[in-house]
């Protein structure tokens, strides 16, 4: 019989000669200054410096076919090496459902003959009444009810066997095989950032199964519990809040509704943070709720797990009202906002990023939260010179929640929201599920004075409110309208008889009542307004705007193209909305005479300080000098989307100028930026007004919180635009409106 001593180390040596076992494919790996890779024993190690010459390690390995990060260290420039973690498994959990084309997209293919079986399987895809994890099922949804064995949970799963390691620009990748996540078969990969303190930690992987939908949580397990151990975070009023785990363990991932999407453990000397990509983490909702993204779990008495999570459950708005017809009105819409929880995207055969970052640093908590958040500019759209942050589609039911507090004088939950964002001007979207859109004029008149003067109460100087409205009138599909000034419209469908097109009323002024597309596009012209499709290609919008592309009031300069929103959400993507909102621009571009444009919409519901906006937000910055005040006309912001004088943004990467030089054979696209995260690829793209072409510059030469000028040549020849766009390492981007070409 074997003493205990001789067993115990037979058991580590065996463990020992297991994890030696470990060999990294070097191939494309290629030495750099600032970051390298070094494979020693059973060990590979990547080096890199941060942002401030800071040194940081991440050594990995395998046991029994189980990549484990051994270790995660910091260091200052004279500092000696702080251990943020030891022996650490990467943990991925998937919870899946089935993808289901919403009742409105399939009725609508009806109305258009092609609801073909063909259709559908391309169409749901881009569905947003969608909530694969409720049961039965939202009433929007088809083939309901939805059944329990649908819904599957899976923890990740190794049989890893070897690694890579890779050199892509200025980071390294270490990748290791045999990762099985539930339906999800692929690799875990790691990537370090010269001159950065991220570290990147995903699942990439696919499913062969037709139709699914899910979300994610991502994570390190193994940390230990000593006498000062913590996990900080700010909670949703921006007050600090810790847990220094001496409660009793935990079954299931605690999900904290952490204020900037950030956690940060505390190991004393330094600390590590935890939080997931800006943006691309979230999928399209109708509010942005604060529902939890991160989480600890205490797993025994002496060790936990960290990481960030999309928890199974949506939640709807705070309902507000003051008489009980309205509280239970708002009840209803936030009850039904909890049925809309569409998840991620996971198209067969698409090899999807479920990704963490965690931030490594050697100084404390509140230092390290403060250049987490440089990397959104502190959740807000930076200020940028020459350009003014603009955003819209909210609604919000101004006129209504005043009338029902019969005041005027109430500042709304949203205001301070939108003012601690750094927004300049909105335009909202009453009369959509409120008030009396389809009345022809008495009670909607008096509704739209409510509105246009509690706008005119809330705006500000470099705040403007602009009173718009999404009619969804007459043309098909919903559409937004924009006008330099309050104009009263109705537009009931048919129009009473001998109702005029336009008359002067006594109480209101000059007052218009819509009856036709024609009506719509006279009134359009007359006050020198805007319009476009909402959500093209979804929602409401299904099958728009290509049925009406032939249309005189499409062809129109007025009609400026269609709303950019991050729906669909597929982590396989390179771009967001890579597939419907930048297809849709160009489409719509080869269609009409001059280019049409994106606008960059929210199409959310009621706003609190407390929500967390910016990351399921993203805005414009137009070309303006300064904001009109709400009794200046609002032409300057109207004739500025009108030309294409704005860009796209999700926050981190913003434009300061851009242009076309030169003609034909000897074109040159210039362009200046500045970012945050390292940069991935920008892209050229144009058109024939046939055939849509482009180039892609590889930017993963980039370090963090830079500025870039570029000068693309390119062949303008025969071509009828270009457009230009620029997307980061973590999947945030800025885009440019198509320019015309000579």
């Amino acid at each position: 019989m074997l003493s205990p001593k001789l067993v115990l180390g037979v058991a580590l040596a065996s463990g020992i000669a297991s994890a030696q076992n470990m060999s990294c494919n070097l191939q494309n790996y290629k030495p750099a200054s600032g970051i390298k890779a070094e494979q020693s024993g059973n060990s590979l190690t990547i080096s890199w410096a941060g942002e401030s010459n800071e040194q940081f390690r991440a050594q990995f390995t395998i046991r029994d076919g189980q990549p484990v990060v051994q270790e995660l260290a910091a260091r200052d420039t004279k500092g000696t090496w702080i251990v943020l973690g030891k022996d650490l498994s990467p943990e991925f959990q998937v919870t899946t459902g089935r993808r289901r084309i919403s009742g409105v997209q399939r009725n609508l293919l009806k109305v258009q003959g092609i609801d073909t079986p063909e259709q559908e399987n391309i169409r749901k895809w881009n569905t947003f009444w969608d909530a694969p994890l409720v049961m039965p099922g939202h009433h929007d949804s088809t083939d309901l009810p939805r059944l329990p064995e649908e819904i599957k949970r899976a923890a990740v799963m190794y049989k890893s066997d070897n690694c890579t390691v890779t050199t892509t620009g200025e980071r390294v990748s270490v990748t290791f095989n045999g990762l099985s996540l539930g339906v999800f078969a692929g690799d875990l990969q790691f990537t370090a950032y010269k001159g950065s303190n991220l570290l990147r930690q995903e699942a990439i992987a696919k499913t062969e199964e037709p139709s699914v939908a899910y979300i994610y949580k991502a994570g390190l397990k193994g940390f230990s519990i000593n006498s000062d151990t913590k996990v900080e975070w700010r909670d949703t009023a921006r007050a600090w809040q810790e847990y220094s785990f001496g409660g009793a363990p935990n079954k299931e991932p605690v999900n904290m509704r952490a204020r900037n999407r950030l956690e940060i453990l505390n190991v004393g000397a330094g600390s590590l943070a935890v939080l997931p990509p800006p943006h691309k983490f979230f999928f399209a909702r109708e509010n942005e709720v604060n529902l939890g993204y991160v989480y600890y779990r205490k797993d025994t008495g002496t060790s936990f797990s960290l990481g960030v999570m999309q928890p199974e459950r949506g939640e709807g708005y705070p309902p507000w009202g003051v008489s009980e017809e309205e509280w239970t009105r708002r009840v209803g819409t936030s009850h039904e906002q909890v049925e809309n929880y569409a998840l991620y995207n996971a198209p067969p055969g698409t090899l999807q990023r479920m990704a963490v970052y965690y931030y490594l640093s050697p100084r404390g908590v509140h230092a390290t939260q403060e250049s987490v958040l440089a990397y959104t500019h502190g959740d807000v759209f930076k200020p940028v010179s020459g350009f003014k942050v603009v955003t819209g589609h909210f609604h919000l039911d101004l006129n209504e929640m005043l009338r029902d507090r019969k005041t005027l004088d109430y500042q709304p939950s949203w205001v301070p929201a939108f003012h601690s964002l750094g927004v300049n001007v909105i335009y909202l979207g009453d009369f959509h599920d409120d008030s009396d859109p389809r009345d022809p004029g008495p009670k909607r008149f008096k509704e739209q004075k409510v509105y246009f003067e509690a706008s005119q109460r809330l705006s500000d100087k470099d705040f403007l409110i602009i009173p718009a409205e999404e009619p969804n009138a007459y043309l098909g599909g919903h559409w937004y309208l924009m006008t330099p000034k309050p104009v009263y419209f109705s537009h009931v469908e048919p129009r009473p008889v001998g109702q005029s097109f336009e008359e002067e009323d006594p109480v209101y002024g000059h007052v218009y009542h819509l009856g036709s597309p024609d009506d719509v596009l006279k009134m359009v012209n007359k006050e020198n307004g805007i319009f476009w499709t909402a959500h093209p290609r979804t929602k409401s919008s299904e099958g728009y705007p290509e049925t009406y592309k032939d249309k005189d009031f499409f062809l129109s300069d007025r009609f400026i193209g269609a709303s950019w929103e991050s729906l669909p959400l597929d982590l396989s993507e390179k771009r967001l909305c890579e597939v419907r909102c930048f297809g849709t621009n160009d489409d719509m571009s080869n269609w009409a005479p001059k280019p049409k444009y994106m606008i960059t919409e929210g199409d959310t519901y009621t706003k609190r300080p407390d929500d967390e906006t910016y990351p399921q937000l993203a805005v414009n910055y137009l070309k303006l000098d300064h904001v009109p005040l709400y009794n200046e006309s609002w032409a300057p912001i109207v004739e500025g989307i009108r030309s294409g004088n704005f860009f796209g943004t999700t926050g981190e990467v913003l434009f300061h100028d851009w242009s076309v030089e030169g003609s034909g054979a000897r074109s040159t696209y210039h362009a200046t930026i500045e970012y945050t995260f390292p940069l991935e690829f920008a892209e050229l793209v144009w058109s024939d007004g046939t055939k849509v072409d482009r180039k892609i510059i590889d930017l993963t030469e980039t370090v963090p919180f830079g500025n870039k000028t570029f000068s693309i040549p390119f062949d303008a020849t025969g071509k009828k635009w270009v457009r230009f766009a620029v997307w980061d390492s973590a999947g945030d981007g800025a885009w440019v409106q198509p320019i015309q070409l000579k």
